[in-house]
């Protein structure tokens, strides 16, 4: 099995070093435009497999995406970051033109291939892509709610002093800083809600901290994360190589679903050898619901981006 990842940068990288690590291909494939830099990376890496066990072949390539033909699953990370202060909705218009490139690449040499959208605006890039492709909505996966979420479990551990392992936390809607809704009420610690343990004001904080996350490490390190987009993005594909029926926040082409219509959004979906197999139905009280129908608004009016620009 190949796996491919476009875009050598920092989270497509690191989305290489942690499926190499989990020896789930017989090959993988990291390409940028870049000469030299997905080949070095990919050299780096397979140095690392006498120190660390693994036995997957990662090939660098740099524009040739023949050496991506049979792909079973890509995650596409290229496209410009955020930098501080800028907002995802400035970046549709330069990377909604290396989005619907490569997607077209990848089609042509794997025309049954199963595509994680990880470049941001995250929603609208998915949204592009699926219209685009014309390929059938379950093979395209938009990360972004699993990396909230992870996120969200981060938020909540920190504040109990627990293993995040012990949570169960999502954060479905838009990814985006305004958009995205962490819910806290429907958080547990081992099937104990986390509100027994926590204040109003401790549950506000978290959800706050939460939906910034990303800006956050934006205004440290000066550009966007990649350790945690990487490993969502790698967790992703696992769940999808492996078969594993793993339930994920994903941004997901909806039809009717939680009252929403042609819309790439985030919620509960089961992943699998399919792609996204089907969405999980979630019982949402009348406030998260207008918050979800607001995220959707916004995510929608990032869309007519394209729509305006013609880029579909």
């Amino acid at each position: 099995m190949k796996i491919t990842v476009i875009g050598a940068g920092a989270v497509g990288a690191t989305t290489a070093d942690n499926l190499v690590r989990k020896n789930i291909a017989e090959e993988i494939v990291l390409l940028d435009i870049k000469e030299g830099v997905a080949e070095g990376k990919a050299q780096d890496m397979m140095q690392t497999a006498a120190l660390l066990g693994f036995d997957s072949k990662i090939k660098g390539a740099t524009n040739d995406y023949l050496q991506t033909a049979g792909s079973a699953v890509a995650v596409i990370t290229s496209g410009i970051p955020r930098k501080p202060g800028m907002t995802r909705e400035e970046l549709i218009g330069t990377n909604a033109g290396i989005v619907k490139t490569v997607v077209q690449n990848l089609l042509e040499y794997s025309p049954d291939i199963i595509i994680i959208v990880v470049s941001n605006p995250m929603d609208t890039m998915t949204y592009l892509a699926l219209k685009s492709s014309g390929i059938p909505k379950n093979r395209i996966i938009g990360m972004g709610g699993a990396l909230d979420s992870a996120r969200f479990k981060y938020q909540i551990a920190d504040k109990l002093n627990a293993s995040a392992n012990d949570l169960q936390a999502i954060v479905i809607g838009g990814h985006g800083d305004t958009t995205m809704i962490p819910l806290i009420k429907h958080a547990t610690w081992n099937s104990i809600p986390v509100k027994e343990f926590l204040s109003e004001e401790e549950q506000a904080d978290i959800v706050q901290k939460t939906m910034v996350g990303g800006a956050t490490l934006t205004a440290l390190i000066g550009t966007s994360a990649w350790y945690a987009p990487g490993a969502a993005a790698a967790a992703m594909v696992e769940s999808i190589v492996r078969d594993q029926n793993r339930l994920f926040t994903a941004s997901v082409y909806l039809e009717g679903e939680f009252d929403q219509e042609d819309i790439h959004i985030g919620v509960p979906v089961i992943i699998n050898k399919n792609g996204w197999d089907r969405i999980v139905p979630l019982a949402l009280s009348d406030s998260e619901k207008e918050a979800f129908a607001k995220s959707a608004d916004a995510v929608r009016a990032m869309n007519q981006v394209l729509r305006d620009n013609h880029i579909i």
